[in-house]
């Protein structure tokens, strides 16, 4: 599997990907999902993907090759806009060309893409692609966008991240949001690629990639679960039945206490004459005095 997630403040972007895949008891692969196409001093355009590998691959390449009928390529387009149409175009190219094959096999078309960047002349943008080739844009009410298992990640990223977030804030956010993947889903893994993306710059000047001995994700690690641990012992415990007057943390009170929905027991408290058979044991079934 795989957790990808990107955010755009207006200080720049941030991507961080994971690398794992076909995670297993025996079988783990380590894939790199982020891709960076570079004209330095003119456009960085940044792409992480998640699904089947072997599709990712396919239109990765078809992106770095395509040109449409206008003569345009990804390293050519005059907007982002039109960049994230290349891409959507690769995938419906690799769609045609492949999916009834592995429609036959009963494979999917399976693919995420989360696709970013600036090319000069205009601010930076970010763009969640589908398996369509369709794709939607952030925005100041929406700035980040997240691929694969995004459900342990995300209310960290809900809480804290806002289009005037720092670049360091929003770089220590997805680290965050990764870890608590890390935690709770096995098929998310280390190294991790991260790309921290100026505004203005053109040209990658913040990379780097994260294996288990990195100072400051141990850090986070570390530091994360501490401070969680302290903000929950410092929550009030519930107060049960409280007094009419009383204000503070009360959970239920005396009066009007709700119910649950109570199952009534069978008439005269006997079993129905239809219930399940008790499920023969192996000790019965070498019971030499049981019938056959």
């Amino acid at each position: 599997m795989t957790y990808c997630v990107a955010m755009r403040v207006n200080a720049g972007l941030v991507f961080l990907s994971d690398s794992r895949t076909n995670a297993g008891v025996d079988q783990i692969g380590t894939f790199r999902k982020l891709n960076v196409f570079e004209n330095p001093g003119e456009r960085v355009l940044v792409l992480m993907t998640s699904g089947n590998l072997s599709i990712t691959q396919a239109i990765r390449q078809m992106i770095t090759e395509l040109v449409t009928p206008e003569g345009k390529s990804i390293w050519t387009v005059d907007t982002m806009y039109e960049a994230a149409q290349i891409v959507g175009q690769a995938v419906r190219h690799v769609h045609e060309r492949d999916g009834t094959a592995l429609q036959e096999f009963g494979i999917d078309f399976n693919v995420r893409m989360i696709f970013g960047g600036q090319i000069k002349g205009e601010r930076s943008r970010l763009f969640q692609v589908y398996a369509a080739g369709n794709f939607i844009e952030a925005h100041d009410e929406n700035t980040y966008f997240q691929i694969g298992e995004a459900k342990y990640g995300k209310p960290i990223v809900d809480r804290v991240i806002t289009p005037d977030s720092t670049l360091d804030e929003a770089a220590k956010c997805a680290l965050i949001s990764m870890d608590s993947t890390l935690r709770s889903n096995i098929s998310v893994g280390l190294p991790l690629d991260l790309l921290v993306y100026k505004a203005d710059s053109f040209g990658v000047t913040r990379f780097v990639t994260i294996d288990e001995h990195n100072q400051y994700f141990q850090m986070i690690r570390n530091s994360w679960g501490d401070q969680l641990k302290r903000v929950f012992e410092g929550i009030s415990d519930p107060v049960w039945d409280a007094p009419t007057e009383a204000a503070l943390n009360v959970l239920s009170k005396r009066q009007g206490q709700s119910q649950p929905v109570r199952m009534l027991a069978p008439p005269n408290g006997k079993l129905a004459q239809n219930a399940p058979a008790m499920v023969q044991t192996l000790a019965g079934q070498d019971n030499p005095e049981r019938q056959p």
